[in-house]
C-alpha cells in the first residue's frame, strides 16, 4: 500500500510539473476575468457555442473516440516522401502587394494595402507541448521566425497547440507592433512577456478600428479552447478584416452552424475566406468542417474566393494526409474560385485567371 501511494504521488507530482511549464500559460484572472464574466457567451464557468455542441458525435462516447485515434491504423496518414516547396522571401515583398502565402496548416501571412499580418504562427516544427509529438511533416516545416518581417498584427484565433505556437510567438514578440485574438487569450501573451498594451482582446461581435479605414471584427465559431485540464477560458473566434477596398474572413477552427450565413448576411459579401479543411472525423464532427461543408460556409459567406488551410503540415486525425485536399477539389462541383497553393507560394488572390496545380497528388 506504501509502495501504491508512493507510485500516485511520483506520478501526480510529474503531471503537475509537466502542466505548470511555461507554455501550457495562464489561466485569466483579475480585471480581464472580470470582463469575461460579463460576456453573454460565457456561461457556467466557460465560454460556450451559440449552439449546442457535444465533445464527440452523438452515437459514440470519448472512450471509444481516444481508442480508435491511437490505435486504429489510417493508410497515407503521412506523407511517404518528403515534400518539397520553394517558399517566398516575405522581406523582400513590395509593400503596396496584396499577398497570401501560406505556411501550412492554418500559418499564414497576409498582406493587404500596406498592412502586414501574420495568422496562427506554429513554425517550431511541432503543434503539441512536447517537441516528439504531432511533428510537422518532412517538408513542410519551411518557414521559421526568422522568416518574419516586422508586423502591423499578429492575429490568434484560439489557444490550441496548432494554432498558438509558445516558441513561436515569443521569438516574434519583437516584431510584432500590436497582437489581435480572442477574449481571453491575451492571460497567455501577457504571462509570457506581451506587453498587454498592445493586446486587443475581442468577444465576438467586438470591433476595433485599426487604422483610418481598416476595421477587425470578432465573429463566432463553432469550437473550442484550451491547452491543458480546464477547457474553454477563452473564446474561440474568425475574424473579419476591413479594409479601404475588400473584406476578408479568417476562419480559424470552426464545425459547420448557422453563423456562416448570419455572418454572410452582415457583411453582404466576402473578398476571401480561409476556411479550414482538414483533421475531420465523424466522431467529432461538430467542431471540425467535415468535407464539403467548407464549400457550404463558402456559399453561405457570400465568399468570392476561398482559400483552405488546415492541412499538410500536421497529422491531427484518422485520414489520409492529403485526402482533404483531393476531397475539396472533387466536392467542388459547382467550380467554386477555390484556391490551392503550395506552401511558401506567393499568390495574388485577387487575380482570378491564376490557375494552380494539384500539387499534392504528386505525392501519391
Amino acid at each position: 500500500m506504501i509502495t501504491l501511494l508512493l507510485t500516485a504521488a511520483v506520478l501526480f507530482g510529474a503531471v503537475y510539473i509537466f502542466i505548470n511549464q511555461k507554455n501550457f500559460g495562464k489561466a485569466p484572472s483579475g480585471e480581464r476575468l472580470e470582463r469575461i464574466k460579463q460576456s453573454p457567451n460565457y456561461k457556467n464557468g466557460k465560454f460556450q457555442n451559440l449552439t449546442y455542441t457535444p465533445a464527440v458525435g452523438e452515437d459514440t462516447n470519448m472512450a471509444e473516440v481516444m481508442f480508435r485515434f491511437l490505435f486504429g491504423k489510417t493508410e497515407n496518414k503521412i506523407p511517404a516522401k518528403a515534400l518539397h516547396f520553394e517558399k517566398t522571401d516575405l522581406h523582400t515583398l513590395q509593400p503596396d502587394e496584396n499577398v497570401y502565402i501560406w505556411m501550412g496548416h492554418s500559418s499564414y501571412y497576409l498582406q493587404a494595402e500596406g498592412i502586414k499580418i501574420l495568422v496562427d504562427p506554429v513554425l517550431s516544427g511541432f503543434a503539441s507541448p512536447v517537441s516528439f509529438t504531432t511533428k510537422a511533416f518532412a517538408g513542410s516545416d519551411v518557414y521559421h521566425t526568422a522568416d518574419i518581417p516586422d508586423l502591423d498584427y499578429l492575429i490568434i484565433t484560439h489557444d490550441h497547440w496548432d494554432h498558438l505556437d509558445y516558441k513561436t510567438v515569443t521569438e516574434l514578440f519583437p516584431r510584432v507592433k500590436k497582437i489581435i485574438t480572442g477574449l481571453g487569450t491575451g492571460a497567455h501573451l501577457e504571462y509570457w512577456g506581451y506587453n498587454p498594451e498592445n493586446i486587443i482582446e475581442l468577444d465576438w461581435h467586438e470591433s476595433e478600428n485599426l487604422s483610418p479605414g481598416f476595421r477587425i471584427t470578432a465573429e463566432p465559431a463553432r469550437h473550442f479552447s484550451g491547452r491543458g485540464l480546464k477547457r474553454d477560458q477563452a473564446i474561440w473566434a474568425s475574424f473579419v478584416l476591413e479594409t479601404p477596398l475588400q473584406k476578408i474572413y479568417i476562419g480559424g477552427d470552426s464545425g459547420y452552424d448557422d453563423h456562416f450565413k448570419k455572418i454572410g448576411e452582415k457583411y453582404g459579401s466576402i473578398d476571401l475566406a480561409i476556411l479550414e479543411n482538414g483533421q475531420y472525423n465523424r466522431d467529432w464532427k461538430h467542431i471540425h468542417f467535415m468535407p464539403g461543408e467548407n464549400i457550404q460556409a463558402m456559399r453561405e459567406l457570400n465568399a468570392k474566393r476561398m482559400i483552405p488551410v488546415h492541412n499538410s503540415k500536421f497529422s491531427l486525425a484518422m485520414h489520409a494526409w492529403n485526402e482533404p485536399l483531393k476531397k475539396l477539389v472533387e466536392m467542388n462541383t459547382e467550380k467554386s474560385r477555390i484556391i490551392t497553393p503550395k506552401i511558401g507560394q506567393k499568390i495574388h488572390w485577387e487575380d482570378d485567371s491564376a490557375l494552380y496545380e494539384e500539387w499534392w497528388e504528386m505525392y501519391d
